[in-house]
């Protein structure tokens, strides 16, 4: 079916993301969590640190003793025993005693503060003290981080090595996360080759899978299958079939959504009734398809021009794989940019401009980032080449015909 003419980015997005619903949570071990996004909120089941610990090499001691010790006034203490990292032990201290204890290792019950070895001789039986340590000089407290039962990780956030390392930390093995989106990439048009292969006339490279499963690669999402389809209702009913058959969360389709006597994507879908064709106000990117296919698996088809493909991906796709994910973020934040040069825009349409970060951009007058369009030929779907020079988008909002060197633009940054 059709929905209305030109449709507004936001209203298509509402549309989609309305359709999505996040898949379910599965525990997993730690090991296995990276990248991945967390399912429900954790709390540390250990403060962090877990006990207090020396910071530095040194010595452990009761500073009373130490507290006028000067290079002009050395303390002399005994050193009783030695504690290194992971040790049991918790000798104790008494007047004019010190413990020589390593970094990390737990502070004996006895001692206030440590005296780093370079606060004194490093001697093994006895040492003399040349400065008089502060309160509590060199302990790490325990809890100090993080106190035990607190929240340390919200459900939402992709599980980074850093957020890894702190559950880690914080004493748990195992966590809920929603798994990767299981996608399948089927590319149409009659015209597409192989890379690499040899081109007959009225034939061209097919870059739109290698586009596609890259960028579902970089949104969270696992490839399950990449198929090419000619312009053939029998070959396109069989990819679909197959892509099926991988039991897909999603399928990606490009090419043939528009009215043209070739566009197979649209002969074969819409008389199901299930997926949506219409125009959305955006350049590139207008025609496009979305709905689900037998078996309730979401289906996207998006144009066949690579740089259309990657907008349409960036407005609608990746969103989507984001809530199936779990994420609480599902579009990148947008930053203010100054263009260094001029470029058109359609004005009954919202423009996605690729664009280069200017060398010196961080550095330069003002503090701000500058941009300019990665391809000469502006955003002209087809200009793949100008798409791998680029940094992300400007976003030029439908009204505005012209953008001029020295203007402000919305950016989104598309780096993984």
């Amino acid at each position: 079916m059709s929905r209305g003419a030109h449709e507004s980015v936001e209203a298509h997005l509402e549309h989609v993301l309305a359709r999505i619903r996040p898949l379910a949570a599965l525990e997993v071990p730690l090991a296995d969590a990276g990248g991945l996004v967390l399912g429900a909120s954790i709390e540390t089941r250990l403060p962090i640190p877990a006990f207090d610990n020396s910071a530095m090499d040194g010595y452990a001691v009761r500073r009373a003793d130490v507290a006028d010790a000067a290079p002009d006034r050395q303390v002399t203490l005994s050193v009783v025993a030695e504690v290194a990292a992971g040790s049991p032990l918790d000798p104790a201290i008494g007047p004019g005693e010190a413990v020589r204890i390593m970094t990390g290792a737990a502070v004996p019950s006895d001692a206030d503060a440590i005296v780093p070895f370079e606060d004194t001789d490093s001697g093994t039986r006895s040492v003399r003290v040349t400065a008089a340590p502060k309160p509590a000089a060199h302990i790490r407290r325990a809890g100090e981080d993080v106190a035990a039962g607190r929240q340390i990780l919200e459900a939402g956030v992709v599980l980074t090595a850093a957020r890894l390392a702190a559950a880690a930390a914080a004493g748990l093995a195992r966590l809920a996360v929603r798994p990767s989106p299981r996608v399948a990439v089927i590319v149409t048009g009659s015209e597409l080759v192989g890379p690499g292969a040899p081109l007959r006339r009225g034939q061209i490279p097919e870059s739109n899978s290698v586009l596609l499963a890259g960028l579902v690669t970089e949104a969270g999402g696992t490839v399950v299958r990449v198929e090419h389809a000619p312009d053939d209702a029998d070959a396109f009913a069989a990819a679909l079939a197959g892509a099926a058959a991988e039991h897909p969360d999603l399928v990606v389709l490009s090419g043939g959504v528009s009215v043209g006597d070739h566009d197979i994507v649209r002969t074969a879908l819409e008389p199901l009734g299930s997926v949506d064709f219409h125009s959305v106000a955006m350049q590139p990117g207008s025609p496009q398809a979305f709905g689900t296919l037998p078996g309730g698996i979401i289906v996207f088809g998006l144009p066949g021009n690579p740089v259309a493909v990657a907008v349409s991906f960036e407005a609608f796709v990746r969103p989507a794989l984001q809530l199936l994910r779990g994420a609480a973020r599902t579009q990148r934040r947008r930053l203010a940019a100054v263009a260094t040069a001029g470029w058109r825009s359609p004005v009954a349409r919202r423009q996605y401009m690729p664009i280069t970060i200017v060398d010196g951009a961080h550095g330069a007058s003002g503090g701000g980032l500058r941009v300019r369009p990665a391809a000469e030929g502006g955003s002209g779907s087809h200009l793949v080449g100008g798409l791998a020079a680029s940094d992300g988008f400007a976003i030029v909002e439908a009204g505005i015909d012209e953008v001029r060197a020295g203007d402000e633009v919305q950016i989104v940054l598309v780096d993984g």
